[in-house]
């Protein structure tokens, strides 16, 4: 800065304040320290980056209401920046330097009034506050000017010089005076009055994106707007952002990509605080970001953009999966307009149901509905490893009296073993379970099943609470009428129709070759069940079965 011989030890070095965010302690916690240049200050721990980041924000505000308060910026202070070195700004704007290298020693010129400067890091964990010159905060990218100090009165001149000086025009020098507002090299110029209050938003910090930087209406003239070569197209500062753990380039061609991957990187931290989810809105941001990150990867040859784009349209799938699971209907269909419907099997988990049941009509050893029942209940638990534990109370209550005949049939035929006897099995609780096999399913043996540890037990809750209803088990209905139940909340569309659209119901035979009944008896229990309101309606004329569910029992749909 050009300053008098004579009032140079006069003048005292530029306060810097600087708000840090680093992360602490193990990576995996996500926990970050908020330190503060003051010593004054001590650091502060948050369990999350975004509380970190509103705390240095509120951190930086009582800063800035504290130097406000006393007097704001001192007109006699030296460039905090040119005492850092010009280490702020990677490219001069005094000299038309902007190859990103460090200014050499002496070609900084620093000038004009000593302004307060809030500067905020693309990275969203670093504010510095400053007294600055005003040319230096016009070099340093993303910075807000709050406030200009008045300029400092010079040392009275020797009565010989003054009159030296008097008549003389005066040339080069910079004025001091007038009421210019501070312009900076890449902005137009957003008065700020000295009256407004200092604040500073999280968004803004975070993002510290070019459209928040608006300088402030000072009593000094400053440094204008570098002037375009011929030919040469003004320059404007370019909005970036982040998306996926990337930085958008700011010169990311086309322009039109550049912006909506950036819209999109807000899109997506604005959804993240929502109170309520909406899968429809997420499925969309999904299917955004996979066309942006396809486009880009074209652009740059990038593989892993391509991979992430390949992740995001996956996401978009399963998130429409999710929405249909939830309101029994595509997205844009009227069953989604009305009461959402927790389904407790999602459209390939009901698929994968359906598959067992299948493998229970083929395997079961006798063309019993209580044996059925047993088989597709210890199938269930023994599907991954060939093995599982179950207690009397699970045998007596999925078989009521028939539980003792029932598992010596199936020890008898081979297709069940127990390590000790039938009677030892009733016998056990849960504090001490029998331990069965299924030799079928063993892993040595051609598996039958792909599914894994969670869609396993998703389906085998889904049938428990299918055959163990509540009205069900109050009108005490046979294991047959239970398996009736199961079957037809198998294969019900998402508004709890029988079958599919254009099938019209189910095929009469297939029902009953589950159930281990006849066609002809499978009218009588689908009366029992519209008694125990779990069908609404239903007719057995044509030798298929038509119906629909009660709303009661929608969550149990399986979803065709």
């Amino acid at each position: 800065m050009t300053v008098e011989a004579g009032t140079q030890q006069e003048r005292v070095t530029g306060r810097v304040w600087a708000v840090r965010l680093d992360p602490h302690g193990r990576p995996s916690a996500g926990t970050v320290r908020l330190s503060c240049s003051r010593p004054a200050c001590a650091d502060q721990h948050f369990s999350s980056t975004p509380a970190g980041r509103k705390a240095a924000v509120e951190h930086v505000n009582m800063h800035l209401a504290r130097i406000r308060a006393d007097g704001g910026p001192r007109g006699e202070a030296w460039c905090g920046c040119r005492a850092a070195d010009c280490a702020w700004h990677t490219s001069d704007v005094l000299t038309g330097r902007r190859d990103g290298a460090r200014p050499v020693e002496g070609t900084v010129r620093c000038g004009g009034p000593v302004v307060l400067m809030v500067h905020a890091n693309r990275a969203g964990r670093l504010w510095r506050i400053a007294e600055t010159c005003v040319r230096c905060a016009a070099a340093i990218p993303d910075c807000r000017i709050l406030d200009t100090a008045p300029a400092p009165r010079p040392a009275p001149a020797p009565i010989g010089a003054v009159r030296e000086a008097a008549g003389k025009p005066e040339t080069g020098r910079e004025p001091t005076g007038g009421n210019v507002a501070a312009v900076f090299s890449d902005h137009a110029p957003s008065p700020l009055p000295p009256s407004a209050p200092v604040s500073i938003s999280a968004s803004a910090s975070a993002s510290a994106s070019a459209d928040a930087s608006s300088p402030a209406a000072g009593p000094a003239v400053t440094p204008g707007a570098r002037t375009a070569s011929p030919g040469e197209a003004p320059r404007r500062a370019k909005r970036w952002g982040k998306i996926a753990q990337r930085t958008v380039p700011h010169d990311l061609q086309p322009d039109a990509l550049r912006v909506e991957l950036i819209e999109l990187g807000d899109a997506f931290r604005a959804y993240q605080q929502r109170a309520e989810p909406d899968l429809v809105v997420l499925a969309e941001l999904h299917e955004r970001k996979a066309r942006a990150f396809a486009l880009w990867a074209d652009v740059t040859g990038d593989g892993t953009l391509r991979h992430e784009a390949h992740r995001a349209r996956k996401a978009a799938q399963t998130t429409l999966e999710m929405h249909e699971n939830r309101v029994g209907g595509p997205i844009g269909t009227a069953s989604g307009n009305g009461p959402v419907v927790e389904r407790l099997l999602t459209r390939q988990q009901a698929v994968h149901a359906r598959t067992v049941l299948g493998y229970v009509q083929d395997h079961a050893p006798y063309p019993e509905a209580e044996v059925h029942l047993a088989v597709l209940l210890l199938t269930l638990r023994a599907a991954r490893a060939g093995s599982g534990n179950i207690t009397g109370q699970d045998l007596t209550a999925w078989l009521q009296g028939d539980a003792e005949r029932v598992l010596e049939q199936l020890v008898a035929a081979d297709w069940l073993r127990l390590p000790g006897t039938v009677t030892e099995a009733l016998a056990s609780r849960p504090e001490g379970p029998t331990a069965v096999t299924v030799p079928t399913l063993l892993p040595e043996q051609p598996r039958p099943f792909v599914f894994g540890k969670t869609t396993r037990s998703k389906i085998s809750g889904w049938a428990q609470k299918a055959v163990g209803d509540r009205k069900i088990r109050k009108k005490k209905l046979g294991a047959a009428t239970r398996l009736l139940a199961l079957y037809s909340a198998a294969h019900t569309r998402p508004d709890g129709r029988l079958g599919h659209a254009e099938d019209d119901g189910l095929e009469l035979d297939e029902a009953a070759a589950f159930c281990a009944l006849r066609p002809e008896e499978i009218t009588g229990h689908v009366e029992l069940l519209i008694a125990a309101d779990w069908l609404a309606e239903a007719d057995t004329a044509g030798g298929r079965l038509r119906g629909q569910l009660t709303e009661r029992v929608l969550p149990l749909a399986g979803l065709l």
